[in-house]
């Protein structure tokens, strides 16, 4: 791995940051002075130095976020709108991605990683991480939708969705669990019903939730959350 790369996901700044470490001649690997931004360095078997303290590289991080509405789930900017990254400047250097899509007016659980694999596994149906999704919708709900969700909907005569587990929570507001993430889903699927979500919030990502989190806030997942992420 480049010493820059690892400098800036052990935290240490951007890899612009990093690169002035390294040229004042301050970054050391096995007591050997570094001065070249690309070379090359095993963390698993060199000791890696910054102004003498020595650097525990972590390779993988995971960042919760309870992402607010006007924000689309990307790491760039998409036809005017902020990327969710906007918001978690602080871990600039993790080249985190956002795992799944929101909507720009979804609010909820947004999970960020640098850890791809990991990513690829918790959005693949066949692993079965479920979602749950608290939806206001335009007009009362009728008891015949719990059994439509559970047997799976055509959504736009394309796909029959998995079955959803549906929980009414006020005359115009469900809870809606699912294992799956099409494009829209829970929008499309109450739709091919019809209805219409006018508030979509997401409350839990397998059992990520952001209980603890203010709109707009984020957090590093714990040791014991990122063992059991990691389980999935």
């Amino acid at each position: 791995m480049r010493i820059d790369r690892l400098l800036a996901n052990a935290g240490l700044g951007t890899r612009k940051e990093v690169h002035f470490l390294i040229k004042d001649g301050r970054v050391f690997v096995d007591s050997k002075q570094i001065k070249a931004y690309g070379e090359h360095v095993n963390p698993d078997l060199s000791i890696v130095e910054v102004d003498g303290e020595v650097i525990n590289y972590q390779p993988f991080h995971y960042v919760l976020l309870n992402k607010p509405a006007g924000y689309i789930s990307s790491t760039v900017h998409e036809a005017g709108n902020p990327p969710v990254t906007d918001l978690l400047l602080e871990y600039e250097a993790f080249d985190l991605a956002p795992v799944g899509r929101l909507d720009l007016d979804t609010r909820g659980v947004l999970l960020l990683t640098n850890n791809g694999k990991l990513a690829h596994r918790l959005l693949s149906p066949k692993h079965d991480v479920k979602k749950t999704y608290e939806a206001k919708v335009n007009k009362p709900l009728t008891h015949d939708l719990i059994k439509k969700f559970n047997d799976g909907i055509n959504i736009n005569d394309e796909y029959i969705t998995k079955p959803a587990q549906l929980e009414f929570i006020d005359i115009d507001v469900a809870l809606v669990t699912i294992s799956e993430g099409k494009y829209h889903q829970v929008k499309r699927m109450f739709k091919a019903c019809g209805y219409e979500v006018i508030e979509l919030v997401r409350t839990r990502f397998a059992f990520l939730t952001v209980d603890d989190l203010a709109v707009g806030s984020s957090r590093e997942l714990t040791p014991e959350e990122t063992k059991k992420l990691l389980e999935y």
